[in-house]
């Protein structure tokens, strides 16, 4: 979907600063599907309309500019709830501007539909919330237009942002599922955006993610973010897991953070409730239309036991799950007939959709039969309110209600029992120093119940253990009702909207301190767009550059990694070509010319047995030969592998419970590969066995390592790192000391390398400074100050050195 142009094009219209000047605050750029704004459109006394526009007080968003400080600058990027014409449209965005910093994103009707209606509600909505759609082909996207659709919108928001932003410094908070691949929009347009993401809703299990048809590209955009942040740990956690299994990403805990390395960026994982504005519930409370409202439900329901739910119409809220556990404990508990009622007040649904349609109408007929059944003259055990409520009308049934009810099947943070349990804090009694009571029954599956140590949760799919929960807390006993309230109370005020709000912003602060040292590079196109971090010296190899210093150079050192680097990774011996290129370069007198490899002396020895004046370290350095004549060498004093008889039994151990893993044997390493095995799975066993391995081998002279799909058991102090040391120390010894260094590898044993070479400058081992090349094999996070794309471009270089070579 990517348009290059319209990237050159940002660049063009929108320049961003990289220093900011010091009297310019800090912006923070709220970034939501909707505006916390109300439009309404009004009639002047001429007959003519216009709009009118307020801050929508009910919006989360719309307090975060008052958590912080007053030194950053919050703008909000969102779209209107209104249908603005095409004419109008510039002033409306003026005007927005100019009174609330808000930057309209107007969406042709059609393209709404299919964005909000049927990509966002009818198909991402259920899948994350736990609901596949495979088994129903009408629920599925068979073209790509809502797809389209939803990527479409987020380009447009893209450059909604683009518009707000006014230095390199800025910070764009985004909101919700609705705008997942708007991270990757960004990064192309400006790779240095300091990106906070927060998922509202819940996020599902690998199994149910890994079923939708776009979820590399909507993973990726997350993944472009500096901070994703979650309301509980469950969320991450399916989140980290679909992140190994599909990408192979593992997290690491630090300091009570978690952090996900992705292309040499520190991704940090934030687990933060969202909570209320308290101050804004006790506003409503106190308003003169509020009390007259809890007056008359006073009066309406005395003598009743009020029970309150307050739910949207859809069809995770499990209302209709609700009423029938009210059933079966009236049934169960005839004495509380004609003394509970359940007033349920149903919002209205957000989505179009026929599964809203159905929950509805299955909602009304079994409020409809409980009441004929259950109900008499004078009493409804069940009042039904399905018509616009205002917030202070809705203050005012939490105020009088005995107890709240909210059992979703399956919701993100879900505020309405931290409403209700403010709203009781505030209820009028003639005695000032009566303790105030509250009663919650939650499900276990929202946001808020580990929470509230005081409600008593059950599972909303088990209307029995519901039921039985509605009379627990019946029977709770006033002491508890006023200690779990209190508990409830003072949790809700300090962990309110504004402590969220300055969390999250404060770790984005955090999150974003490497933007400055280090050196950002787009990568990929389209929705493929990553950013990758580098050091500020990392950029790809100029062979010309390279060819120069070669050809002045009188004693070279050329030091190569085999898989992955001379050849590819799925290679294994070399081809004909690869021996030709390799005594090219041993043939000239000047250059000693290295393999380094883990590979096993006997492969290498073996395979390369044609370049007679090839140096060879197998098995990572352990074994050495300095031409193809000599003996080869230990790095060494004894080779004593007696290690390996305690080793392989736990390795065999972990290898029968693990799928698809098996374990390699050299001469003195021993590898256990999990590659092939069920990613999270051979992640945790990975982590095990090199605990295992760690407390077994703890007298044993070798150290054990984790890499890519790999625990490896090695003897201590070998690595490449020892063999770059002693080939330095070895050509000084033959009194030619290296003009010029080249060493190419792919993976991390290599780095040990690169640093190496680093070391080798520091101590006068190198001559020359400038023709000193360390290159990695791909784009990526690297020791090494230079790259090359892929094993061919290794290839053309060393076959140029060559021919270089031979001219001489």
């Amino acid at each position: 979907m990517s348009d290059p142009a319209v990237s050159s094009q940002y660049e063009q219209d929108h320049t961003i600063t990289s220093d900011a000047p010091s009297d310019v605050p800090n912006r923070l750029i709220v970034v939501s599907n909707q505006l916390p704004i109300i439009a309404r459109r009004k009639t002047n006394d001429n007959g003519g309309s216009f709009w009118d526009f307020t801050w929508d007080e009910s919006s989360i968003y719309m307090h975060i500019k008052d958590a912080l400080p007053a030194a950053v600058d919050v703008f909000y990027v969102g779209t209107l709830r209104a249908d603005v014409g095409p004419t109008e449209q510039d002033d409306v965005s003026k005007t927005l501007l100019d009174r609330f910093n808000c930057v309209a994103v107007f969406v042709p009707t059609i393209t709404w539909d299919q964005y909000y209606h049927c990509f966002c509600k009818q198909y991402l909505w259920p899948i994350f919330h736990y609901k596949v759609p495979a088994s129903d082909v009408k629920s599925v996207p068979n073209s790509r237009d809502s797809w389209n659709a939803y990527v479409y919108v987020n380009k447009e928001f893209s450059q909604k942002v683009m518009e707000a932003v006014n230095n390199a410094n800025n910070y764009v908070w985004i909101h919700d599922y609705h705008l997942m691949t708007l991270p990757t929009f960004l990064r192309r347009d400006f790779c240095r955006f300091k990106i906070g993401f927060f998922l509202h809703s819940p996020f599902p299990s690998s199994e149910v993610y890994k079923t939708l048809p776009m979820r590399n590209e909507l993973l990726k955009g997350l993944l472009n973010a500096d901070l994703i942040g979650f309301h509980t740990y469950d969320y991450a956690r399916h989140f980290l897991s679909c992140c190994s299994r599909m990408f192979g990403l593992d997290h690491q805990l630090k300091r009570g953070y978690i952090f996900l390395e992705y292309n040499g960026r520190s991704i940090e994982i934030k687990i933060k409730a969202s909570g209320i504005h308290v101050g804004r519930m006790e506003s409503y409370l106190s308003q003169p239309d509020t009390r007259l409202k809890v007056q008359e439900l006073k009066k309406r329901f005395e003598g009743k036991i009020v029970l309150l739910g307050v739910d949207d119409l859809d069809i995770f809220k499990g209302v209709n799950f609700k009423v029938l556990a009210l059933e079966k404990l009236l049934k169960s508990h005839p004495s509380w007939q004609g003394r509970v009622v359940l007033v349920q007040i149903l919002n209205p649904a957000r989505a179009r959709c026929q599964d809203v349609d159905e929950i509805n109408a299955e909602i009304r007929t079994v409020c409809e039969r409980i009441n004929n059944e259950l109900g008499s003259p004078g009493y409804q055990p069940v009042v039904f309110i399905d018509g616009p409520v205002s917030l202070s009308e809705k203050a005012a049934y939490y105020v009088i209600a005995d107890m709240a009810i909210v059992t979703p099947l399956r919701d993100g943070m879900n505020l309405i029992p931290y409403e209700y349990v403010v709203s009781r804090q505030s209820v009028n009694d003639p005695n000032p120093n009566t303790p105030k009571k509250s009663m919650l029954v939650v499900s276990e599956f929202i946001g808020c119940s580990l929470s509230l140590t005081g409600a008593i949760r059950v599972n909303p799919w088990d209307v029995l253990e519901t039921a039985e929960g509605l009379y627990d807390a019946l029977m709770a006993s006033d002491d508890h009702k006023e200690t779990a309230h209190m508990k409830q109370y003072q949790y809700i005020i300090s962990h309110d909207v504004a402590n969220w709000a300055r969390s999250f912003f404060q770790d984005l602060e955090q999150a974003c301190i490497d933007h400055s040292r280090k050196r950002c590079m787009n990568l990929g196109f389209g929705l493929d767009t990553r950013v990758v971090l580098f050091d500020q010296k990392f950029s790809k190899l100029d062979t010309d550059v390279l060819e120069n210093a070669y050809s002045m150079a009188q004693n070279r050192a050329i030091l190569l990694d085999y898989d992955g680097t001379v050849t590819p990774s799925i290679s294994k011996s070399p081809t004909e070509a690869v021996i030709s290129m390799i005594n090219k370069l041993c043939n000239d007198p000047k250059n000693m010319v290295f393999i380094v490899s883990g590979r096993s002396r006997e492969n290498l020895g073996s395979w390369f047995g044609a370049c007679e004046k090839l140096a060879i370290a197998a098995e990572h350095g352990y074994f050495i030969r300095w031409a193809g004549d000599q003996e080869w060498e230990t790095c060494a004093r004894e080779n004593n592998v007696g290690w390996m008889e305690m080793a392989e039994p736990v390795m065999n151990l972990y290898t029968e419970t693990t799928d698809g893993s098996y374990i390699e044997k050299k001469e003195t390493a021993m590898v256990w590969h999990y590659e092939d095995a069920d990613k999270d799975l051979g992640l945790e066993q990975a982590k095990e066995l090199l605990d295992h391995l760690e407390n077994v081998l703890a007298n044993e002279p070798v150290e054990v390592k984790r890499g890519q799909y790999i625990v490896e058991v090695k003897p201590q102090g070998v690595t490449k790192g020892i063999v770059a040391e002693k080939i330095f120390a070895f050509m000084a010894e033959k009194g030619k000391q290296a003009d010029f260094v080249l060493s190419v590898g792919d993976d991390r044993s290599d780095e040990d390398m690169f640093v190496a070479i680093g070391d080798g400058i520091k101590k006068g081992q190198i001559t020359n400074n400038n023709s000193v090349f360390t290159c990695v094999v791909g784009e990526k996070p690297s020791a090494a100050e230079y790259f090359l794309d892929e094993t061919k471009d290794v290839s053309m270089m060393l076959e140029k050195l060559g021919c270089l070579s031979n001219q001489g």
